[in-house]
């Protein structure tokens, strides 16, 4: 009987043990999640893009006129003065080769033109001798009318005679030098490359176009580099100024071109160096066009103009053509309530949130403004300090236990 009454308790404190050890294994845990402060401080929302730096006013030297480029000596990157700087000398090119046929048709036409000449040469002999006749006849008939044994009519008609004589001889003079004129331009006809002294004649020094620097700056490319023959109108290199003409350009989204105004600040970056660099829009253009991404989605991008603010200095190494990203700042705050946009859910047409409060969730709904995708302004329904559960998933519920998650 003794035995029994000692097992009692031994008995009685197992089933303790066991039954509290089924409580504890049966009691519902918190739920493990992520979660994060509502917060105040400076707050902006950016457009990023991929842009490209460009000289503002860049200025193509192309050839004035068909003929023979020499090669050009300047290199990229060299420095030059507007209107002193020679960057490259042209020569007129060589006439073109004639055919049996044309120059057949050019011997006869300065044959032709040559004896013209001779045929006006005669015209003007004539025309002297009915000078010399003229003025002789003038003379005396000037003696007889002072003596008074011709009528004054008739010294009237020597004087005519005289001055028509004259105007002969002029008339004379100018056909010969037109005929001289026409023989030139026969003979012209006939150079060609089988004309051993026509290439020193026209390629010496003193027929050399010599081509000036249209502005200052320095080379930014060469595009004809060898001596060779051009067309009128080739370009043969560019030039601008990298120190204070340097711009940016970027190709948006027209959806988010429409949030950029002229004077919005930018952060242009990762251009190579840690430290960023501003800059200030300057230009939308008012049209889009259609472009291909990596995908094969078309798009409609606009191209939109940047100007540096910070000092050149800062930009030391950056050329025409480099890559870079901008950050175009469409709204800015420095002093905003700040809610980590991964806390953010739909509830109905409205937004919510999970407010963690003594280890429970609280569904609270939220007025939400600006929204970056990584932080959003809250208008209204929260408070600096509060904690939200981030990335909340459809097992979480309004007044359900949750303890924040650790990483190991």
């Amino acid at each position: 009987m003794a035995r029994k009454r000692s097992r009692l308790p031994l008995t009685i404190g197992a089933s303790v043990i066991v039954a509290g050890a089924l409580v504890a294994a049966f009691w519902p845990q918190p739920t493990m999640v992520d979660m994060g402060a509502v917060t105040r401080g400076p707050m902006m929302v950016t457009i990023d893009e991929e842009g490209r730096t460009r000289v503002h006013d860049a200025y193509i030297v192309s050839t004035p006129v068909a003929g023979r480029l020499l090669r050009v000596e300047v290199e990229p990157g060299d420095l030059v003065t507007r209107g002193e700087t020679e960057v490259a000398v042209m020569e007129p090119t060589n006439p073109a080769a004639l055919d049996i046929s044309t120059r057949q048709q050019a011997q006869a036409a300065v044959s032709a033109a040559e004896a013209a000449l001779q045929v006006a040469r005669a015209d003007l002999n004539a025309a002297q001798a009915q000078q010399d006749l003229a003025h002789s006849d003038l003379e005396r008939t000037r003696t007889l009318a002072a003596s008074g044994t011709v009528s004054t009519a008739a010294l009237d008609r020597a004087r005519q005679a005289a001055r028509a004589a004259d105007a002969t001889v002029d008339t004379a003079n100018a056909a010969i030098a037109m005929r001289q004129a026409d023989l030139q331009l026969a003979q012209a006809r006939l150079i060609s490359f089988d004309d051993q002294g026509l290439w020193g004649a026209i390629g010496d020094s003193e027929h050399a176009i010599p081509l000036m620097a249209p502005a200052n700056g320095s080379i930014l490319q060469v595009m004809q580099q060898s001596e060779t023959t051009l067309p009128v109108g080739t370009p043969i290199m560019e030039i601008g100024n990298i120190g204070s003409d340097l711009a940016v350009s970027a190709a948006l989204l027209s959806t988010d071109a429409v949030q950029v105004s002229p004077g919005d600040p930018v952060i242009i970056d990762n251009w190579g160096q840690p430290q960023h660099l501003h800059g200030s829009v300057t230009r939308i253009d008012p049209y889009g066009t259609t472009r291909v991404s990596a995908l094969g989605v078309e798009e409609q991008r606009v191209n939109v103009l940047i100007d540096f603010t910070s000092p050149a200095e800062d930009r030391a190494g950056l050329g025409h053509g480099f890559r870079v990203e901008v950050r175009i700042i469409v709204w800015q705050s420095d002093d905003a309530l700040i809610l980590p946009s991964a806390a953010l859910f739909r509830q109905g047409g409205d937004w919510a949130v999970f407010v963690v409060v003594d280890g429970r969730t609280a569904l609270t709904p939220v007025e939400i403004g600006h929204n970056n995708g990584t932080e959003a302004e809250v208008l209204s329904g929260l408070e600096a300090g509060a904690t939200v559960v981030l990335y909340p998933s459809s097992a979480i519920t309004d007044d359900m236990a949750v303890a924040p998650r650790t990483v190991n």
